[in-house]
């Protein structure tokens, strides 16, 4: 009996099952940890033994591109037809740093297999879901007779992601002729759930300050000055009182300028998932949820910007009393953006909304950090729904679309590159990236690789027009 593209893809995958888990243990065996200098060694092996596996999967072009930190992966398979959509993948080789002592039931750079979970660190975030793709290509090849991708297919593999990317947008502002692409697919996040597979088509961006508010020149006696001098603590407190309105909207002005607004049809999606609040609260460790008014929390963490405040301080700590009024203070702001709002605007504002806050007698330096853009790829692109079929196949389930609170240098690419971001990841909350024991589902991961093998014959069908 023939078999189904989908029957060989599965039957292709089952067959290397064995030496797919294999050679990831391998790679897993090697603490990549960027944030810990005595590992930089590690990194780099880390680096070199995915390009050699990455030459051995079939990509003509591997390299190892240095950065003034840790290195990166770089590999292209160009496909034999010209139009052809040409596809990048971006994942990190880098992982967290991990120890015995840290709670782990086992050495965390030696994989374990427990049931159908592989526990090791940077099994799920993002070794694993950077690993299915090679077995995905070669399924893509073994079950359509291709001896070229049906796409152009270039993979970015970072070593620096889990120290905070300080020199990947320089990488890919310099290597951009090398990256150019029609459409990213970052395959460096998760799923709803087990039983809920989704899409992610959105990360919120980040922009960071601190604040340093300056009164007296030394701090004073509050007898004797205080209540006829300005106090930097108490300007502090104000500012941060004046943050947010009655609404729990951020009150800065043109602060929402150009946002793109949750279309009813997401509104409508994101109230079809199975969230329990009750739950989500206890994960956050906290007794009632809070926010911005007439939005859900979905909404509140997925699609709304935020102003937050990350620390305070300011005059004595210690124990007892110091009766002063202190010479300065501090607070550290953090502000994530959601698609439509500009950093340099956001930072513009803010300078100029605390300029206008504080009293006189009281000077102000601000340090902003560097920022991260926000990225959203609307329901209806081509490419996305690409990725949606990929993974119905995959799963047999409908795919459900979330978004993604937290923000990272994905936006880079759709920065510099001006190319659509796609999300494919088939991690789960359960899998504990950073935490002791993290783990992969192994059944999930050969989801990841079914769906990898499915995508690139999609998108070349039904996006050739893109290149």
């Amino acid at each position: 009996m023939s078999k189904t593209p989908d029957s060989a893809v599965r039957a292709y995958i089952e067959q290397h099952r064995a030496a797919f888990l294999g050679d990831l243990a391998e790679w897993l065996r090697i603490p990549s940890v960027s944030a810990q200098p005595e590992h930089a060694a590690d990194v780099r092996r880390s680096a070199d033994w995915l390009a050699a596996k990455l030459r051995e999967t079939g990509f003509p072009t591997c390299e190892v591109w240095s950065t003034p930190g840790a290195p990166a992966v770089f590999a292209e398979w160009p496909s034999d037809d010209p139009r052809a959509p040409v596809v990048l993948v971006y994942g990190h080789h880098d992982v967290q740093p991990a120890a015995r002592e840290d709670g782990w039931d086992t050495d965390p750079f030696e994989p374990v297999v427990r049931g159908n979970r592989l526990h090791a660190r940077g099994a799920a975030d993002d070794k694993g879901q950077v690993f299915f793709h090679t077995l995905g290509v070669r399924a893509h090849l073994a079950a359509t007779g291709r001896t070229t991708p049906a796409v152009h297919l270039k993979l970015l593999i970072e070593g620096e992601e889990e120290s905070g990317s300080p020199h990947f947008r320089d990488l890919v502002e310099a290597r951009k002729d090398w990256l150019t692409a029609d459409a990213v697919i970052v395959s460096d996040t998760g799923m709803w759930s087990e039983d809920t597979p989704t899409v992610c088509t959105g990360m919120r961006g980040l922009a960071e300050c601190e604040i340093q508010l300056y009164g007296p020149d030394q701090d004073i006696h509050s007898g004797s000055f205080g209540g006829a001098v300005p106090n930097p603590a108490t300007a502090v407190a104000r500012l941060v009182a004046a943050l947010h309105d009655e609404h729990a909207r951020v009150a800065v002005p043109g602060f929402y300028e150009g946002i793109t607004e949750l279309t009813e049809r997401e509104r409508e999606l994101f109230a079809e998932l199975p969230f329990d609040e009750e739950r989500w609260l206890r994960t956050a460790r906290s007794t009632a949820t809070h926010g911005e008014s007439g939005h859900t929390t979905l909404e509140r963490v997925w699609a709304r910007p935020t102003a937050e405040v990350n620390g305070i301080g300011g005059g004595y700590q210690g124990p007892g009393n110091k009766t002063i009024v202190p010479s300065s203070a501090m607070v550290k702001l953090s502000f994530r953006l959601v698609a439509g709002q500009d950093p340099d605007h956001i930072e513009k504002a803010v300078r100029t909304w605390v300029a206008e806050q504080l009293p006189a007698g009281v000077r102000h330096e601000i340090t902003f950090g560097a920022a991260t853009r926000p990225c959203l790829t609307p329901l209806d692109h081509p490419a996305l729904q690409s990725v949606v079929r990929a993974m119905g196949r995959a799963f047999e389930k409908e795919i459900r679309f979330t978004r993604e609170g937290g923000s990272g240098p994905a936006a880079d690419l759709q920065d510099v590159l001006a190319a659509p971001v796609l999300f494919l990841g088939i991690s789960v909350p359960s899998d504990g990236w950073h935490a002791p024991n993290e783990k992969v589902e192994i059944d999930l991961l050969l989801k990841g690789v079914e769906t990898s093998a499915h995508l690139w014959g999609d998108l070349a069908r039904n996006w050739r027009d893109a290149h």
